[in-house]
């Protein structure tokens, strides 16, 4: 079943929940629809279109931002499915330090790479390579790391995520 981003009253993306979840929190009065999928829920009195953004009518409190864990999926979401060394479409991740020589596996030194620059690269440094990284890899964090537990982005929810993508004070 489809996933539905839910917003904070304030627009702040909070999370990615199920269309049913997102129906009660509807039906309950407790948020709003913003965008809607197309499709639409049937009983025998109402007739409910299937939403896509949904946002609270009250606000709720995020207190703290975790260090988001590492994954492929995550790295990928951090550098916009973009190769750090060309540019291209990235297809897998790299270790900027190899792990061969003492490299470490942490968001500081891992990023998105297409094939033919990991290959190009291989065990090596990217200086040796002539190659160099876009921009310096980090964890994510603060609000960035709301958009990596969302899993597959739907194109309606980009212009709600851009609160995610701006780097965190």
């Amino acid at each position: 079943m489809n996933r539905v981003l839910l917003l904070n009253a304030s627009f702040e993306p909070l999370c990615a929940v199920s269309v049913r979840r997102a129906v009660v929190l509807l039906l309950k009065g407790k948020a709003e629809v913003l965008e809607c999928d197309g499709g639409a829920i049937h009983s025998e009195r109402l007739t409910i279109t299937i939403p896509s953004v949904i946002r609270l009518s009250y606000f709720v409190k995020v207190p703290y931002y975790g260090r988001a864990n590492l994954s492929r999926r995550g790295v990928f979401a951090r550098d916009g499915w973009i190769c750090q060394y060309c540019g291209g479409p990235a297809e897998t991740v790299d270790h900027v330090v190899p792990k061969s020589r003492g490299g470490v596996h942490t968001w500081e030194n891992v990023v998105a790479a297409c094939k033919s620059c990991n290959s190009k690269k291989r065990d090596k440094l990217p200086v040796e390579a002539g190659i160099k990284p876009m921009k310096k890899p980090g964890a994510p964090r603060g609000p960035a790391t709301v958009s990596l537990e969302l899993g597959p982005v739907r194109p309606e929810w980009e212009r709600y995520l851009e609160y995610c993508r701006q780097p965190a004070r």
